[in-house]
């Protein structure tokens, strides 16, 4: 018998995947990959060796420092908290940017957090006209940016909707408006979308204008994505922010605008290509790349304005980059192009070329080629060595990728390939003829 950290009985020394991430303070998914490490012995599918993990938290996590990343998730902010009372006596607009400001990295990655700088938010409304009973909803507004800007263009604040899952970011945006225009906000609370959507259809409430950056990749469950994909009728597209577009479609009232921020991803990316059709079935006014519009985030930024009605046969969409240049290009010209992408920085003359290419008998790496993923230590401290060394093999980074061909290697690592978290067939890396990219 053996009594866990929480002073319970372990039967047959075993502890469950889900409570040593609990205790731990890690996700699931890093406790199994310290299993496939070989840190933690794996009894049973969801069980692991008390034993194992409580030498394990002792000996290696403590010395080591194995879950600090992962601890970072359980920090919000990269200092502690902001009273109520501190958020109420301080400039709205000026704390608005420190709280911003504030939250960690590894914060926005997990609950896909990037807020919207202000010469985009204006860039995307600078076209919309609001009547005074039009309806407007912002679904993940974080301290009100989407919506200080449509109630300056004329938007009814008793009018608007808005929701947001982090409450400190909610009694800042109903402090700007009241700063600002002196006024309360009624329908602006804290709430997850993908649940309050819900009820706003059951209530039958629909809006005329919707605009919104979503969560790009918000950590949720698998079973939480197949009930909202089900839902909201998104299906094999389930990431969050393609989870947030279905759901706002169902909102918007025929005719409305819809205003969404995506990642790059979602333009060029196989798995978007369902989301990228329910696009194509409504009249795109216009699409704009902001271009890597986020600090330390690689991805471009692109904005979708659209209207929810079908598409007439020679529907033009205005292709913008970042105000900069524009042209107009047939919408239909979009589904032509395999999967749907969405190349608008290609001009009608360069689609005319593409079509013609697609025409010809060709082949493709699809079912003629193998692909593989790098190589994911998991601890690059312990298994990583910059000199060559007996038994080490020679490792290439994505910074020694270049159009050149591959600089010399500065990093070598154990030539036991079970050693590591994430790892192809030894074959794919070893075979005489590749073709190797970054991202």
């Amino acid at each position: 018998m053996q009594i866990n950290l929480f002073g319970e009985v372990v039967d047959n020394e075993a502890i469950s995947v889900e409570k040593a991430a609990e205790i731990a303070k890690v996700s699931v998914a890093t406790i199994r990959n310290w299993i496939k490490t070989g840190y933690l012995t794996q009894i049973a599918p969801k069980l692991i060796s008390y034993t194992s993990f409580a030498t394990f938290m002792n000996e290696v996590v403590s010395v080591q420092k194995l879950n600090k990343r992962a601890n970072k998730l359980h920090k919000k902010h990269f200092f502690d908290s902001f009273s109520q009372e501190f958020t109420e006596q301080n400039n709205s607009e000026v704390f608005a940017q420190i709280y911003e400001n504030s939250l960690t990295e590894a914060y926005r990655n997990q609950e896909g957090i990037y807020y919207t700088p202000a010469w985009i938010v204006e860039d995307m409304l600078k076209s919309v006209v609001f009547s005074s009973d039009a309806t407007f909803l912002e679904p993940y507004c974080g301290t009100g940016n989407f919506i200080i800007e449509a109630i300056r263009k004329g938007a009814n604040p008793e009018n608007i909707y808005a929701y947001d899952t982090d409450p400190q970011a909610i009694t800042i945006a109903k402090k700007r408006i009241r700063d600002m225009f002196g006024v309360e906000s009624p329908h602006i609370q804290v709430g997850d979308f993908l649940t309050e959507a819900h009820k706003l259809l059951s209530q039958n409430i629909r809006f005329d204008f919707i605009f919104t950056n979503p969560p790009w990749g918000k950590k949720i469950t698998k079973q939480q994505q197949k009930y909202y994909a089900n839902s909201y009728q998104s299906y094999q597209s389930q990431d969050t922010s393609v989870l947030f577009l279905f759901a706002c479609l169902q909102l918007l009232k025929e005719k409305g605008i819809l205003g969404f921020l995506m990642q790059e991803a979602f333009a060029n990316i196989s798995s978007y290509e369902h989301a990228r059709s329910q696009v194509l079935r409504q009249k795109i006014l216009r699409i704009t790349d902001y271009g890597r519009a986020f600090p330390k985030l690689l991805t471009s930024a692109y904005a979708f304005i659209l209207q929810k009605s079908p598409p007439e046969t020679y529907h033009q969409v205005s292709c913008e980059l970042a105000g900069k240049d524009y042209y107009f290009r047939k919408q239909s010209s979009f589904s032509k192009i395999p999967k749907k992408n969405f190349n608008f920085w290609a001009k009608e003359s360069d689609v005319e070329v593409l079509e013609k290419i697609y025409s010809i008998p060709h082949l493709t790496l699809q079912n003629h080629a193998e692909w593989a993923l790098g190589i994911v230590t998991g601890n690059n401290e312990k298994f990583c060595s910059k000199y060559a060394r007996e038994g080490y093999i020679p490792v290439w980074r994505g910074s020694d990728i270049t159009r050149e061909g591959l600089k010399p290697p500065t990093t070598f690592i154990p030539n036991d390939f079970n050693l590591y978290q994430q790892v192809a067939p030894r074959q794919m890396y070893f075979a005489k003829e590749k073709l190797i990219y970054r991202f």
